[in-house]
């Protein structure tokens, strides 16, 4: 069976958003969704979907089973309340939204309505971070010691000048966490296990005429009793791939956005040397560290299969709403903490 896709908001996500659904077995680009006629009819012609200025006409198209929202992170609420309340299943780009009510406005219809919900975190299904996962769940790990994310990325002034709503409140929400960190901190409280507090700075230094944070850093509790850092940036000249560095008292491991650069356990197993030379040679995909379009649409391709499977069998998708809300709270608590100048617990 093959489900029908549509997309809203048609900026730069939504070509890999695209290419993921036409690599797709079991999907199909069906219609798109513009507040410009003119820019529809481009990507429905570009794409072999039709094209829609009216959000009305649009959720009506006949096949159309699934809307996947590519809007501005703070205008994702609007159409996903509009799609919901239309009967029709949901993905919603990172992040979820921009505040806790939002993110929570669009669960409870999600709910209401008996459609699913979807949050786009396309790096949790990455190969190696499942294999991560599963050896944190073997204990491999020992007890956890350290859990670090680093974004080290570089947004040129052009960029935010240029985007129209990048580096504004209103849109972005906030901005080198919000926007391009929100990946890596939701791998790590994926591998990590839920935070507890964190005590942060941020601040705007390498950026003119924005709103929002291009620097900050954050001291991490776990629930666990495990400690960690979070640095995101997009100030760096040149930029640098993300890194995650999951440490424990028997098992260490150091991920450069798919490459495998530590992997070292007190108790060695048979699979390690095949992982280091599966996982340890470097990839051609830069992960967004200097350009925002250097990601592959495969993480998405699979994260739309898992939808799809999680409608046909009609279970929990991988990254269902709850999940997709941890992170947006994680960086609001360290917003808070940086503005307040103190530790906050969580939950907010």
């Amino acid at each position: 069976m093959s489900f029908g896709f549509g997309l809203v908001g048609l900026g730069l996500i939504a070509d890999f958003q695209a290419k993921a659904i036409q690599a797709m077995t079991n999907g199909k680009l069906v219609a798109c969704y513009s507040r410009s006629q003119k820019k529809a009819d481009e990507f429905g012609q570009k794409y072999g979907c039709q094209g829609y200025a009216d959000m009305t006409q649009f959720l009506a198209h006949p096949g159309l089973e699934i809307v996947s929202i590519c809007t501005p992170s703070g205008a994702h609420l609007e159409p996903a309340l509009q799609a919901a309340e239309a009967g029709k299943h949901l993905v919603i780009e990172k992040p979820l939204e921009i505040t806790l009510e939002r993110c929570d406005q669009i669960i409870r219809v999600c709910e209401k309505h008996q459609v699913k919900l979807a949050g786009i975190f396309q790096s949790r299904f990455s190969e190696i971070v499942h294999v991560i996962k599963q050896n944190l769940e073997q204990g491999r790990f020992g007890r956890l010691v350290l859990g670090d994310a680093y974004v080290k990325w570089y947004r040129s002034q052009q960029y935010y000048d240029e985007g129209g709503w990048h580096g504004t409140l209103k849109f972005d929400g906030g901005g080198a966490l919000m926007n391009q960190s929100i990946h890596a901190i939701d791998l790590l409280q994926w591998l990590m296990g839920p935070v507890e507090s964190v005590s942060a700075f941020a601040g705007t230094l390498g950026h003119e005429r924005i709103e929002v944070e291009d620097a900050a850093v954050a001291a991490l509790r776990f629930k666990n009793g495990a400690l960690g850092v979070i640095e995101g940036t997009t100030a760096i000249y040149p930029g640098f791939m993300k890194k995650i560095e999951i440490c424990g008292t028997r098992g260490s491991v150091v991920l450069e956005e798919d490459i495998l650069k530590t992997w070292s356990f007190a108790e060695k197993q048979e699979q390690d040397a095949t992982l280091l030379e599966k996982f340890g040679t470097k990839t051609k995909i830069g992960g967004g560290a200097a350009d925002p379009a250097a990601i592959s649409f495969q993480g998405h391709q699979r994260q739309f299969e898992d939808f799809v499977e999680a409608i046909e069998t009609d279970r929990q998708p991988l990254i269902n709403g709850v999940e997709a809300r941890k992170a947006v709270e994680i960086i609001l608590a360290i917003y808070q903490s940086a503005c307040e100048g103190r530790p906050i617990a969580l939950p907010l």
